[in-house]
Protein backbone atom coordinates (compact mmCIF):
# COMPACT_ATOMS: atom_id res chain seq x y z
CA UNK A 1 0.00 0.00 0.00
CA UNK A 2 1.28 3.46 -0.88
CA UNK A 3 2.25 5.52 2.14
CA UNK A 4 0.50 8.90 2.36
CA UNK A 5 2.48 11.56 4.24
CA UNK A 6 0.78 14.65 5.66
CA UNK A 7 3.69 16.91 4.63
CA UNK A 8 7.30 16.83 3.44
CA UNK A 9 8.89 16.44 6.89
CA UNK A 10 9.00 12.65 6.44
CA UNK A 11 11.03 12.87 3.20
CA UNK A 12 13.07 16.07 3.45
CA UNK A 13 16.22 14.40 4.78
CA UNK A 14 16.14 11.60 2.22
CA UNK A 15 16.84 13.92 -0.72
CA UNK A 16 19.25 16.69 -1.69
CA UNK A 17 17.41 17.69 -4.86
CA UNK A 18 13.72 18.40 -5.39
CA UNK A 19 11.85 18.77 -8.69
CA UNK A 20 8.59 20.57 -7.99
CA UNK A 21 5.60 20.89 -10.28
CA UNK A 22 3.87 24.29 -10.30
CA UNK A 23 0.14 23.87 -11.01
CA UNK A 24 -1.42 21.44 -8.54
CA UNK A 25 1.57 21.41 -6.19
CA UNK A 26 2.68 24.98 -5.51
CA UNK A 27 -0.40 26.83 -6.75
CA UNK A 28 -3.80 26.25 -8.37
CA UNK A 29 -3.52 28.95 -11.02
CA UNK A 30 -5.16 31.54 -8.76
CA UNK A 31 -3.23 31.33 -5.49
CA UNK A 32 -0.36 29.52 -3.77
CA UNK A 33 -1.46 26.66 -1.55
CA UNK A 34 -1.17 27.15 2.23
CA UNK A 35 2.22 26.08 3.56
CA UNK A 36 4.03 26.20 0.22
CA UNK A 37 6.17 29.33 0.85
CA UNK A 38 7.31 28.03 4.23
CA UNK A 39 8.17 24.60 2.83
CA UNK A 40 10.20 26.09 -0.01
CA UNK A 41 12.09 28.42 2.32
CA UNK A 42 12.96 25.62 4.73
CA UNK A 43 14.22 23.33 1.98
CA UNK A 44 16.22 26.11 0.33
CA UNK A 45 17.69 27.30 3.62
CA UNK A 46 18.68 23.69 4.42
CA UNK A 47 20.83 23.68 1.28
CA UNK A 48 18.53 21.58 -0.90
CA UNK A 49 18.67 22.19 -4.64
CA UNK A 50 15.25 22.96 -6.12
CA UNK A 51 14.03 23.03 -9.71
CA UNK A 52 10.53 24.07 -10.67
CA UNK A 53 9.53 21.90 -13.63
CA UNK A 54 6.24 22.75 -15.29
CA UNK A 55 4.26 21.74 -18.33
CA UNK A 56 3.38 25.39 -18.79
CA UNK A 57 3.40 26.01 -22.57
CA UNK A 58 5.27 29.30 -22.32
CA UNK A 59 8.84 30.49 -21.71
CA UNK A 60 10.32 29.84 -18.27
CA UNK A 61 10.67 33.52 -17.38
CA UNK A 62 6.97 34.12 -17.91
CA UNK A 63 5.97 31.06 -15.84
CA UNK A 64 8.32 32.17 -13.08
CA UNK A 65 6.89 35.70 -13.06
CA UNK A 66 3.36 34.37 -12.70
CA UNK A 67 4.34 31.91 -9.95
CA UNK A 68 5.93 34.70 -7.90
CA UNK A 69 2.82 36.85 -8.41
CA UNK A 70 0.79 33.99 -6.92
CA UNK A 71 3.03 33.77 -3.84
CA UNK A 72 5.85 31.37 -4.68
CA UNK A 73 8.84 32.88 -2.83
CA UNK A 74 11.32 34.41 -5.27
CA UNK A 75 14.91 33.25 -4.90
CA UNK A 76 14.05 30.06 -2.99
CA UNK A 77 14.72 27.80 -5.97
CA UNK A 78 17.60 27.27 -8.39
CA UNK A 79 15.90 26.85 -11.77
CA UNK A 80 12.56 27.17 -13.55
CA UNK A 81 12.09 24.96 -16.59
CA UNK A 82 8.92 24.67 -18.67
CA UNK A 83 7.72 22.56 -21.56
CA UNK A 84 7.32 25.85 -23.44
CA UNK A 85 11.00 26.64 -22.94
CA UNK A 86 11.97 23.27 -24.37
CA UNK A 87 9.61 23.87 -27.31
CA UNK A 88 11.11 27.30 -27.98
CA UNK A 89 14.67 25.92 -28.05
CA UNK A 90 13.60 23.36 -30.63
CA UNK A 91 12.03 26.06 -32.80
CA UNK A 92 15.20 28.13 -32.56
CA UNK A 93 17.78 25.37 -33.02
CA UNK A 94 15.96 22.89 -35.32
CA UNK A 95 18.02 20.08 -33.73
CA UNK A 96 16.53 17.04 -35.53
CA UNK A 97 14.89 15.90 -38.75
CA UNK A 98 11.36 16.56 -37.47
CA UNK A 99 12.11 20.21 -36.80
CA UNK A 100 14.29 20.72 -39.84
CA UNK A 101 11.40 19.53 -42.00
CA UNK A 102 8.68 21.39 -40.16
CA UNK A 103 8.39 24.50 -42.32
CA UNK A 104 7.85 28.09 -41.17
CA UNK A 105 4.13 28.80 -41.50
CA UNK A 106 2.49 28.03 -38.17
CA UNK A 107 -1.15 27.97 -37.08
CA UNK A 108 -1.26 28.51 -33.32
CA UNK A 109 -3.92 26.91 -31.14
CA UNK A 110 -3.48 28.69 -27.83
CA UNK A 111 -4.02 31.86 -25.81
CA UNK A 112 -2.22 35.17 -26.16
CA UNK A 113 -0.17 34.55 -23.01
CA UNK A 114 1.72 31.78 -24.87
CA UNK A 115 2.78 33.95 -27.80
CA UNK A 116 6.31 34.42 -26.46
CA UNK A 117 6.99 30.99 -28.00
CA UNK A 118 7.40 32.96 -31.25
CA UNK A 119 9.94 35.47 -29.90
CA UNK A 120 13.23 35.37 -31.79
CA UNK A 121 12.45 32.30 -33.91
CA UNK A 122 12.05 32.02 -37.68
CA UNK A 123 8.31 31.33 -37.86
CA UNK A 124 5.45 33.02 -39.67
CA UNK A 125 2.06 32.86 -38.01
CA UNK A 126 -0.95 32.24 -40.25
CA UNK A 127 -4.63 32.49 -39.37
CA UNK A 128 -5.87 29.69 -41.60
CA UNK A 129 -5.08 25.98 -41.28
CA UNK A 130 -5.21 25.78 -45.06
CA UNK A 131 -2.10 27.98 -45.33
CA UNK A 132 -0.10 26.36 -42.49
CA UNK A 133 2.89 24.02 -42.62
CA UNK A 134 2.23 22.79 -39.09
CA UNK A 135 0.20 23.38 -35.91
CA UNK A 136 1.53 24.67 -32.62
CA UNK A 137 -0.80 23.55 -29.84
CA UNK A 138 -0.34 25.26 -26.47
CA UNK A 139 -3.90 24.70 -25.24
CA UNK A 140 -7.39 26.15 -25.53
CA UNK A 141 -7.88 29.85 -26.11
CA UNK A 142 -10.15 30.05 -23.03
CA UNK A 143 -10.94 28.02 -19.92
CA UNK A 144 -14.55 27.39 -21.01
CA UNK A 145 -13.63 25.60 -24.23
CA UNK A 146 -14.35 21.94 -24.84
CA UNK A 147 -12.67 19.53 -27.25
CA UNK A 148 -15.66 19.87 -29.57
CA UNK A 149 -14.75 23.52 -30.14
CA UNK A 150 -11.59 22.34 -31.95
CA UNK A 151 -12.96 19.38 -33.89
CA UNK A 152 -13.50 20.96 -37.31
CA UNK A 153 -10.10 22.65 -37.27
CA UNK A 154 -8.34 19.44 -36.24
CA UNK A 155 -10.09 17.45 -38.94
CA UNK A 156 -9.07 19.98 -41.58
CA UNK A 157 -5.44 19.90 -40.44
CA UNK A 158 -5.37 16.10 -40.26
CA UNK A 159 -6.78 15.90 -43.79
CA UNK A 160 -3.81 17.97 -44.98
CA UNK A 161 -1.34 15.82 -43.01
CA UNK A 162 -0.02 18.72 -40.95
CA UNK A 163 2.29 17.79 -38.06
CA UNK A 164 1.48 19.20 -34.62
CA UNK A 165 3.87 20.45 -31.94
CA UNK A 166 2.28 20.09 -28.51
CA UNK A 167 3.84 22.37 -25.90
CA UNK A 168 1.95 20.87 -22.95
CA UNK A 169 1.21 17.12 -22.69
CA UNK A 170 -1.17 17.61 -19.73
CA UNK A 171 -4.74 16.49 -20.38
CA UNK A 172 -6.35 18.66 -17.69
CA UNK A 173 -5.38 21.19 -15.04
CA UNK A 174 -6.94 22.66 -11.91
CA UNK A 175 -7.81 26.37 -12.11
CA UNK A 176 -9.07 27.16 -8.64
CA UNK A 177 -11.67 24.43 -8.10
CA UNK A 178 -12.36 23.99 -11.84
CA UNK A 179 -10.90 21.35 -14.10
CA UNK A 180 -10.14 22.62 -17.62
CA UNK A 181 -8.69 20.87 -20.66
CA UNK A 182 -5.07 21.34 -21.67
CA UNK A 183 -3.14 21.00 -24.90
CA UNK A 184 -2.64 17.28 -24.30
CA UNK A 185 -6.35 16.64 -24.70
CA UNK A 186 -6.36 18.42 -28.05
CA UNK A 187 -3.21 16.57 -29.14
CA UNK A 188 -4.64 13.19 -28.19
CA UNK A 189 -7.71 13.86 -30.34
CA UNK A 190 -5.44 14.89 -33.22
CA UNK A 191 -3.63 11.57 -32.96
CA UNK A 192 -6.99 9.77 -33.03
CA UNK A 193 -7.63 11.55 -36.34
CA UNK A 194 -4.32 10.24 -37.69
CA UNK A 195 -2.23 13.34 -37.01
CA UNK A 196 1.44 13.22 -36.03
CA UNK A 197 2.27 14.96 -32.74
CA UNK A 198 5.64 15.91 -31.26
CA UNK A 199 5.37 16.47 -27.49
CA UNK A 200 7.48 18.62 -25.17
CA UNK A 201 7.32 18.39 -21.40
CA UNK A 202 6.73 15.74 -18.76
CA UNK A 203 6.81 12.74 -19.08
CA UNK A 204 9.06 13.07 -22.16
CA UNK A 205 12.79 12.92 -21.58
CA UNK A 206 13.85 16.09 -23.39
CA UNK A 207 12.67 18.52 -20.74
CA UNK A 208 14.45 16.51 -18.02
CA UNK A 209 17.70 16.53 -20.00
CA UNK A 210 17.43 20.31 -20.25
CA UNK A 211 16.79 20.69 -16.51
CA UNK A 212 19.12 18.12 -14.93
CA UNK A 213 22.41 20.09 -15.05
CA UNK A 214 21.13 22.08 -12.05
CA UNK A 215 21.55 18.86 -10.05
CA UNK A 216 25.15 18.16 -11.12
CA UNK A 217 26.95 16.26 -8.37
CA UNK A 218 23.78 14.88 -6.77
CA UNK A 219 23.13 11.15 -7.35
CA UNK A 220 19.76 10.31 -8.88
CA UNK A 221 18.90 8.35 -5.73
CA UNK A 222 19.03 11.64 -3.78
CA UNK A 223 16.65 13.52 -6.14
CA UNK A 224 12.86 13.28 -6.05
CA UNK A 225 10.05 14.75 -8.12
CA UNK A 226 6.84 16.01 -6.54
CA UNK A 227 3.78 16.40 -8.77
CA UNK A 228 0.03 15.91 -8.85
CA UNK A 229 -0.34 13.82 -12.02
CA UNK A 230 0.41 10.13 -12.45
CA UNK A 231 0.78 10.11 -16.26
CA UNK A 232 3.20 13.07 -16.41
CA UNK A 233 4.94 13.80 -13.09
CA UNK A 234 5.17 10.24 -11.78
CA UNK A 235 5.73 8.55 -15.14
CA UNK A 236 8.36 11.09 -16.19
CA UNK A 237 10.32 10.72 -12.96
CA UNK A 238 10.26 6.93 -13.19
CA UNK A 239 11.49 6.95 -16.78
CA UNK A 240 14.39 9.13 -15.70
CA UNK A 241 15.23 6.89 -12.72
CA UNK A 242 13.99 9.26 -10.01
CA UNK A 243 11.77 8.79 -6.98
CA UNK A 244 8.45 10.60 -7.04
CA UNK A 245 5.73 11.70 -4.65
CA UNK A 246 2.15 12.32 -5.71
CA UNK A 247 0.30 15.30 -4.21
CA UNK A 248 -3.20 13.91 -3.80
CA UNK A 249 -5.13 17.18 -3.75
CA UNK A 250 -4.42 18.11 -7.38
CA UNK A 251 -6.04 16.77 -10.55
CA UNK A 252 -6.69 13.36 -8.92
CA UNK A 253 -8.51 14.86 -5.90
CA UNK A 254 -12.00 13.99 -7.11
CA UNK A 255 -10.87 10.48 -8.04
CA UNK A 256 -9.54 10.08 -4.50
CA UNK A 257 -12.76 11.47 -3.04
CA UNK A 258 -11.16 14.34 -1.16
CA UNK A 259 -11.62 18.07 -0.86
CA UNK A 260 -8.56 20.29 -1.51
CA UNK A 261 -6.14 19.77 1.37
CA UNK A 262 -8.03 16.72 2.61
CA UNK A 263 -6.57 13.28 3.26
CA UNK A 264 -7.15 10.54 0.66
CA UNK A 265 -7.96 6.90 1.17
CA UNK A 266 -4.67 5.07 0.43
CA UNK A 267 -6.67 2.25 -1.18
CA UNK A 268 -8.10 4.69 -3.74
CA UNK A 269 -4.60 6.00 -4.48
CA UNK A 270 -3.39 2.42 -4.91
CA UNK A 271 -6.28 1.62 -7.25
CA UNK A 272 -5.58 4.68 -9.39
CA UNK A 273 -1.92 3.75 -9.70
CA UNK A 274 -2.81 0.25 -10.86
CA UNK A 275 -5.31 1.65 -13.35
CA UNK A 276 -2.87 4.23 -14.76
CA UNK A 277 0.12 1.90 -14.67
CA UNK A 278 2.32 4.41 -12.81
CA UNK A 279 3.30 4.11 -9.15
CA UNK A 280 4.97 6.87 -7.10
CA UNK A 281 7.42 6.27 -4.29
CA UNK A 282 4.82 7.73 -1.93
CA UNK A 283 2.08 10.31 -1.68
CA UNK A 284 1.65 13.70 0.02
CA UNK A 285 -1.50 15.39 1.26
CA UNK A 286 0.22 18.62 0.25
CA UNK A 287 3.58 20.23 -0.36
CA UNK A 288 3.85 21.90 3.00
Amino acid sequence: MITVHDDISAIAERYDGFILDLWGVLHDGTRTYPGVPEAMRRLHDAGKRIALLSNAPRRSAQAEKRAVELGVPAGKYDLVMTSGEDTWHHFRDRPDDFYRGLGRRCFHIGPERDENLFDGVDLVRVDDVGRADFLLNSGPWGYDETLADHEARLQAAAARGLPMVCANPDLIVMVGLRIVICAGTIARRYEELGGVVRYHGKPHRGVYDRMMPVFDGIPHARICAIGDTLRTDVAGAAAFGLDSFLVTGGVHAEEFGIAPGGRPDPALVEAACRREGHRPTGALVGFR
